[in-house]
Parts: C-alpha cells; structure tokens; sequence
C-alpha cells in the first residue's frame, strides 16, 4: 500500500512541532516530527539534473522517453523516502514544500499540504525571546549584534527565516485553485484554543476516520534538531497542550509588521482589523 503523502510547511515558531506531534496521535498517520531533508533533496535532484549535459543532450532526442525516466525516479525517490509506513499517511515536515507544491504535485498528484500560520508580531517575539535566553550564542545568519529592530527588519527580509516563507505564502494566491485545493492552513493559535475541534476537522480533510484526541496524554515523539539553528528555535514537545505566554512586542516593531504585512492579516487574520 502506498500512503498518501501530506507535507508540513508554513511558518517558523507556528506551531509545525505541535501539529506533527497531534498528527502522530492518530493510528493511520505515521508522523517522525522532526523535520526532513526530502523536500530539499527533490529541489537538489532537479538542479543537479538540469545542469547535467549528458540528460540534456538525450531531452534532444527523445524528449518524452527521457522526461518520464526522469519523473519516475523523482516519484519513486519520493515514496522510497518513506517506504517503511505501513500507515494511511505519511507526514514528512519542511518548510519549503509550499515553495515547491507545483514540483510535489507533479510527482504526486494527490499530495496534500498542511501550512502553519501564525500572528507574525508573535513569531518574531517568539525568536526574539528565545535569541535572549540563548544571547551568547549568535544565530546561524549573525543577527545577535543588531538592535531589536535591525533584527526584526533582517528576519523579515526575503531569504531570511520569516521572509523566505512569507514569500511563498504571498504566492499562494497566484496558483491555480486546482493546486490551491490541495492546501490546508491551520493557525497556531486555533490548535492551543480548540485543538481536538481543530484536528477532528483535519483528519477529515486527509479523509481519515474520526480519531478522539486527548490533549492531557499525549505521545512525545522524536525531537527536532536545534542545533542545526544554533539553539535559537527550541521544538521541545510535551505530554500536554499548554498556551505559551503571550510576547510583548514593541509598538513600533508590530506596527511596522502589520503594515508591510497587511496582506496577510487580511488573509489570514481579517479579525485582528
């Protein structure tokens, strides 16, 4: 049995850690938490590949025998990745599978996304806050010498940790509602306030039967690397939902988020205007 392929995608510090770890409650989904380097290895292959002068000379020849070679051994890498589930679904977690859904739709028509939102003043709070409890160490792209709000402009920029998904959300409006169809975006504040209404109405769109999820026992799973973030996102998980307290974010900073933004509060918070 093949499962059926959900990536996890969205924001940093939106919730992707819990929401994986919800989803590896239920028995049909087979979950690892931590994210993968699959998405990044199919964007790899894609550009190894189209450099490559020998597969471009045989496209000369025989373009459509040549292209399926190449989208079968795409596919059958994909599936290979996770060839052990003997699951209904599998979940394989990476921030840039909504930069790629076109490319994962084409390798796997019915792949299915799941995007993690969240209030972006908070997101920067919440890496802000984390940067001072962890302030002798720098982040992996040297923002510890900068002001707060040098900070937040640099995390905000288009290759930066919040930008770069940003980005890809920004776009989700130009895709084909075909492809917009395969996408659920979920808000980390909706899986703290109401989270078995939440994930009920998620397993039902990944066309799983009904699963009663109990938020006081939950299962801890693998945890994330954060090392690899030079410890400035923890992904720790425990055996319960708590709500995190909220960050207070300074006026010019949010007003300046919310600006420059406004999009997606539009979109994604119209109740917050």
């Amino acid at each position: 049995m093949i499962p059926n392929f959900v990536g996890v995608t969205g924001l940093p510090r939106a919730g992707s850690t819990l929401l994986c770890q919800l989803l590896a409650q239920h028995p049909e989904i087979h979950c690892e938490g931590h994210s993968s380097p699959l998405c990044n290895t199919l964007l790899g292959i894609r550009r190894t590949i189209s450099d490559d002068s020998f597969f471009l000379a045989q496209l000369d020849n025989t373009f459509d025998t040549s292209y399926a070679h190449l989208a079968s051994a795409m596919q059958g890498f994909l599936r290979g990745w996770h060839s052990d589930c003997d699951k209904q679904v599998v979940v394989d977690k990476n921030r840039a599978w909504l930069h790629a859904i076109e490319l994962l739709l084409h390798i796997e028509p019915n792949a299915k996304l799941i995007v993690c939102l969240r209030d972006l003043g908070q997101i920067y709070g919440s890496i802000e806050a984390q940067h001072q409890r962890t302030i002798l160490v720098d982040f992996i792209d040297h923002l510890a010498d900068f002001d707060r709000f040098g900070r937040a402009d640099m995390l905000f920029a288009k290759d930066a940790a919040i930008g770069a998904p940003l980005i890809s959300l920004n776009a989700v409006t130009d895709l084909p509602k075909k492809v917009q169809e395969h996408l659920y975006f979920v808000r980390f504040e909706d899986m703290l306030e109401k989270p078995v209404a939440c994930m009920s109405h998620i397993y039902a769109w990944l066309g799983l039967p009904p699963f009663e999820l109990d938020t006081e026992k939950l299962k801890v799973g693998i945890q994330e690397s954060d090392s690899h973030y030079r410890m400035k996102f923890s992904h720790k998980q425990s055996e319960r939902i708590t709500k995190p307290k909220r960050h207070d974010i300074p006026p010019r900073i949010q007003s300046q988020i919310e600006t420059a933004y406004a999009w997606y509060y539009q979109l994604y918070y119209p109740q917050n205007k």
